[in-house]
């Protein structure tokens, strides 16, 4: 065997080699990925406590869950039903994009109110920030561990 074939022979296996190394190096990113995902289904993003309800609806006090989508209003498909006669049918979205809470008024007639502001579109939210929707007044927390 000549040195070209020889040096041939060693480019190809290195190659193959570099190929099935970025193969594993792949696969085990998105076993990773996989895994935290399962292991953070079952767990709340955050959470609503209602800090004043003149309806009623929900109670004052009481703690909701937030999935990643949560829509609020009075409409009973909503995650979030809101028995106030100043919310609308669908007034707003709450969504957790990365790191971030935000709130998306979807055109309510009355407004959707982060800290007393009146939102325009979509807002960036904090924990402790307050909602309000209508009369009812809600606060953004974390989840209890």
């Amino acid at each position: 065997m000549d040195a070209f074939t020889l040096t041939l022979w060693v480019v190809r296996l290195a190659f193959l080699a570099c190929l099935y190394l970025f193969f594993f190096v792949l696969l085990r990113a998105l076993w990773r990925d996989l895994r935290t995902t399962v292991a953070s289904a079952g767990t709340a993003l955050g959470r609503l406590v209602v800090v004043a309800s003149p309806g009623g609806q929900p109670k004052t006090g009481s703690s909701i869950p937030l999935d990643a989508i949560t829509s609020i209003g009075r409409d009973v498909n909503n995650s979030i039903t809101v028995e106030d006669g100043y919310a609308s049918a669908e007034h707003a979205l709450l969504t957790f994009r990365g790191r971030a809470w935000y709130l998306e008024d979807r055109d309510s007639t009355n407004g959707s109110f982060v800290n007393g502001q009146r939102v325009q579109g979509t807002v960036a939210l904090g924990y402790g920030d307050e909602l309000q929707f209508g009369q009812v007044r809600m606060r953004l927390e974390r989840v209890r561990a």
